[in-house]
Protein backbone atom coordinates (compact mmCIF):
# COMPACT_ATOMS: atom_id res chain seq x y z
CA UNK A 1 0.00 0.00 0.00
CA UNK A 2 0.96 3.93 -0.73
CA UNK A 3 0.97 5.01 3.04
CA UNK A 4 1.43 8.53 4.81
CA UNK A 5 2.89 8.93 7.88
CA UNK A 6 1.51 10.68 10.78
CA UNK A 7 5.40 12.53 11.79
CA UNK A 8 6.30 14.48 14.89
CA UNK A 9 10.37 13.62 14.87
CA UNK A 10 9.65 11.70 17.75
CA UNK A 11 10.63 8.39 18.76
CA UNK A 12 7.49 6.81 17.79
CA UNK A 13 6.70 7.86 14.69
CA UNK A 14 9.90 7.92 13.51
CA UNK A 15 10.12 3.95 14.58
CA UNK A 16 6.51 2.89 13.09
CA UNK A 17 7.31 4.33 9.68
CA UNK A 18 10.55 2.12 9.97
CA UNK A 19 8.53 -0.99 10.79
CA UNK A 20 6.03 0.00 8.06
CA UNK A 21 8.05 0.63 5.59
CA UNK A 22 9.17 -3.14 5.57
CA UNK A 23 5.67 -3.91 3.96
CA UNK A 24 5.12 -0.63 2.28
CA UNK A 25 5.62 2.46 0.41
CA UNK A 26 6.07 5.85 2.65
CA UNK A 27 5.36 8.41 -0.33
CA UNK A 28 4.82 11.50 2.21
CA UNK A 29 4.66 12.75 6.07
CA UNK A 30 2.00 14.02 7.40
CA UNK A 31 3.38 17.13 10.46
CA UNK A 32 0.62 18.68 12.29
CA UNK A 33 1.73 22.09 14.26
CA UNK A 34 -0.24 22.50 16.92
CA UNK A 35 -0.25 26.22 18.86
CA UNK A 36 -1.21 24.20 22.63
CA UNK A 37 1.50 23.05 24.05
CA UNK A 38 -0.66 20.98 25.59
CA UNK A 39 -2.69 19.37 22.84
CA UNK A 40 -4.37 15.97 23.99
CA UNK A 41 -3.20 15.04 20.02
CA UNK A 42 0.14 16.03 19.17
CA UNK A 43 3.73 16.42 19.70
CA UNK A 44 4.91 20.11 20.04
CA UNK A 45 8.58 20.72 21.36
CA UNK A 46 11.16 21.52 18.46
CA UNK A 47 8.19 20.68 16.14
CA UNK A 48 9.69 23.01 13.62
CA UNK A 49 12.60 20.39 13.14
CA UNK A 50 10.11 17.82 11.20
CA UNK A 51 11.06 19.79 8.52
CA UNK A 52 14.82 18.74 8.75
CA UNK A 53 14.04 14.95 9.40
CA UNK A 54 11.62 15.14 6.18
CA UNK A 55 14.99 16.28 4.62
CA UNK A 56 16.99 13.42 6.56
CA UNK A 57 14.05 10.82 5.16
CA UNK A 58 13.94 12.31 1.58
CA UNK A 59 10.24 12.34 1.91
CA UNK A 60 7.75 15.16 1.09
CA UNK A 61 6.40 16.65 4.32
CA UNK A 62 2.78 18.63 4.53
CA UNK A 63 2.33 20.86 7.18
CA UNK A 64 -0.94 21.92 9.34
CA UNK A 65 -1.68 24.42 11.96
CA UNK A 66 -4.14 23.79 14.41
CA UNK A 67 -4.76 25.27 17.50
CA UNK A 68 -4.83 22.74 19.62
CA UNK A 69 -8.52 22.57 20.72
CA UNK A 70 -9.66 19.50 22.41
CA UNK A 71 -11.59 17.65 18.97
CA UNK A 72 -11.67 20.33 17.28
CA UNK A 73 -7.85 19.16 16.31
CA UNK A 74 -9.39 16.40 14.62
CA UNK A 75 -10.49 18.12 12.38
CA UNK A 76 -7.89 19.93 11.07
CA UNK A 77 -6.03 16.12 11.12
CA UNK A 78 -9.08 15.14 8.90
CA UNK A 79 -8.01 17.86 6.66
CA UNK A 80 -4.34 17.20 6.30
CA UNK A 81 -4.95 13.70 5.60
CA UNK A 82 -7.63 14.05 2.93
CA UNK A 83 -5.31 16.84 1.28
CA UNK A 84 -2.51 13.63 1.27
CA UNK A 85 -5.08 11.18 -0.02
CA UNK A 86 -5.13 13.92 -2.83
CA UNK A 87 -1.92 14.81 -3.18
CA UNK A 88 0.06 11.67 -2.94
CA UNK A 89 -2.68 9.00 -3.42
CA UNK A 90 -2.37 7.16 -0.05
CA UNK A 91 -4.18 4.38 1.09
CA UNK A 92 -3.34 4.41 4.93
CA UNK A 93 -2.03 6.38 7.43
CA UNK A 94 1.12 4.92 9.60
CA UNK A 95 0.58 6.39 13.43
CA UNK A 96 3.30 5.97 16.31
CA UNK A 97 -0.04 4.87 18.91
CA UNK A 98 1.35 2.83 21.31
CA UNK A 99 -0.96 2.23 23.98
CA UNK A 100 -3.07 5.78 23.93
CA UNK A 101 -6.82 4.58 23.27
CA UNK A 102 -7.11 8.52 23.06
CA UNK A 103 -5.01 9.09 20.12
CA UNK A 104 -5.64 5.39 18.23
CA UNK A 105 -9.28 5.68 18.62
CA UNK A 106 -9.88 8.95 17.11
CA UNK A 107 -7.30 8.38 14.19
CA UNK A 108 -9.21 5.37 13.47
CA UNK A 109 -12.54 7.06 13.08
CA UNK A 110 -11.14 9.52 10.70
CA UNK A 111 -9.55 6.80 8.62
CA UNK A 112 -13.00 4.64 8.34
CA UNK A 113 -14.58 8.09 7.26
CA UNK A 114 -12.13 8.69 4.58
CA UNK A 115 -12.03 4.65 3.94
CA UNK A 116 -8.01 4.33 4.05
CA UNK A 117 -6.50 2.17 6.42
CA UNK A 118 -4.89 3.01 9.57
CA UNK A 119 -1.93 1.33 10.25
CA UNK A 120 -0.38 0.97 13.86
CA UNK A 121 2.94 -0.93 14.07
CA UNK A 122 3.70 -0.17 18.01
CA UNK A 123 0.11 -1.00 19.21
CA UNK A 124 0.49 -2.72 22.48
CA UNK A 125 4.15 -3.02 21.63
CA UNK A 126 5.72 -3.83 25.50
CA UNK A 127 7.09 -0.10 26.48
CA UNK A 128 10.38 -1.63 27.13
CA UNK A 129 10.84 -3.52 23.67
CA UNK A 130 10.52 -0.23 21.97
CA UNK A 131 13.25 1.49 23.41
CA UNK A 132 15.05 -1.49 23.44
CA UNK A 133 14.54 -1.98 19.57
CA UNK A 134 15.36 1.65 18.88
CA UNK A 135 18.86 0.69 20.10
CA UNK A 136 19.05 -2.57 18.29
CA UNK A 137 18.03 -0.75 15.17
CA UNK A 138 20.97 2.25 15.55
CA UNK A 139 18.26 5.30 16.21
CA UNK A 140 20.33 7.99 17.99
CA UNK A 141 17.17 9.71 19.98
CA UNK A 142 17.44 12.79 22.47
CA UNK A 143 15.34 13.38 25.39
CA UNK A 144 13.78 17.27 24.53
CA UNK A 145 10.70 17.20 27.15
CA UNK A 146 10.32 15.92 30.77
CA UNK A 147 6.88 16.62 32.34
CA UNK A 148 6.49 14.15 35.34
CA UNK A 149 8.33 13.19 38.60
CA UNK A 150 10.77 12.00 39.03
CA UNK A 151 12.62 12.98 36.28
CA UNK A 152 14.46 16.10 36.56
CA UNK A 153 15.92 18.78 34.15
CA UNK A 154 19.37 16.15 34.06
CA UNK A 155 17.14 14.40 31.52
CA UNK A 156 16.86 17.08 28.93
CA UNK A 157 19.00 16.79 26.70
CA UNK A 158 20.30 12.92 27.16
CA UNK A 159 20.13 10.04 24.59
CA UNK A 160 18.40 7.06 25.26
CA UNK A 161 20.79 4.21 25.17
CA UNK A 162 21.34 1.29 27.64
CA UNK A 163 21.99 3.43 31.23
CA UNK A 164 18.63 5.54 30.39
CA UNK A 165 16.86 2.53 29.95
CA UNK A 166 18.05 0.59 32.90
CA UNK A 167 17.60 3.81 34.94
CA UNK A 168 14.32 3.98 33.65
CA UNK A 169 13.35 0.41 34.84
CA UNK A 170 13.91 1.24 38.51
CA UNK A 171 12.07 4.57 38.17
CA UNK A 172 8.87 2.75 36.60
CA UNK A 173 9.24 0.09 39.17
CA UNK A 174 9.36 2.27 41.40
CA UNK A 175 6.75 5.28 40.72
CA UNK A 176 4.78 3.55 37.73
CA UNK A 177 5.56 5.77 35.44
CA UNK A 178 5.61 4.58 31.19
CA UNK A 179 8.94 4.13 30.17
CA UNK A 180 8.45 5.34 26.85
CA UNK A 181 6.73 8.36 28.21
CA UNK A 182 2.89 6.82 26.71
CA UNK A 183 1.27 9.04 29.91
CA UNK A 184 2.87 12.00 28.54
CA UNK A 185 6.22 11.65 31.06
CA UNK A 186 9.09 12.54 28.32
CA UNK A 187 8.68 13.90 24.57
CA UNK A 188 11.65 12.99 22.15
CA UNK A 189 13.59 13.96 18.80
CA UNK A 190 15.30 11.49 16.83
CA UNK A 191 18.67 12.69 15.29
CA UNK A 192 19.56 9.83 12.75
CA UNK A 193 18.37 6.03 12.10
CA UNK A 194 19.00 3.81 8.90
CA UNK A 195 16.47 5.73 6.99
CA UNK A 196 18.12 8.72 7.32
CA UNK A 197 20.18 9.81 4.42
CA UNK A 198 21.90 12.84 6.79
CA UNK A 199 21.90 13.06 10.46
CA UNK A 200 20.37 15.96 12.32
CA UNK A 201 23.38 17.97 14.24
CA UNK A 202 22.22 20.07 17.16
CA UNK A 203 24.50 22.99 17.18
CA UNK A 204 22.78 25.39 19.97
CA UNK A 205 20.09 24.41 22.22
CA UNK A 206 19.00 25.75 25.76
CA UNK A 207 17.26 24.08 28.58
CA UNK A 208 14.29 25.31 29.71
CA UNK A 209 12.65 24.11 33.74
CA UNK A 210 9.46 24.89 35.06
CA UNK A 211 9.32 24.11 38.75
CA UNK A 212 8.55 20.27 37.91
CA UNK A 213 8.87 19.84 33.87
CA UNK A 214 11.07 21.42 31.34
CA UNK A 215 12.19 21.50 27.42
CA UNK A 216 15.05 20.89 25.23
CA UNK A 217 14.54 24.30 23.15
CA UNK A 218 16.64 23.38 20.16
CA UNK A 219 17.62 26.89 18.72
CA UNK A 220 20.54 25.81 15.61
CA UNK A 221 21.08 22.80 13.82
CA UNK A 222 22.84 21.63 11.04
CA UNK A 223 22.36 18.38 8.69
CA UNK A 224 25.73 16.45 8.17
CA UNK A 225 26.49 13.79 5.16
CA UNK A 226 26.61 10.32 6.51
Amino acid sequence: MKLGVLFSGGKDSTLALFKAKKEHEIVCLINIVSENPSSYMFHTPNIHLAEKQAECLGLPLLVYKTKGEKEKELSDLEQAIKEAVKKYHIEGIVTGALASVYQASRIQKICDKLKIKCVNPLWQMNQFDVLEELIKNNFKVMIIGVFAYPLDEKWLGRMIDKKMIAEMRKLTNKYGINPAGEGGEIETLVLDCLLFKKRLEIIKADKKWMKDSGIYEIKETKLIEK
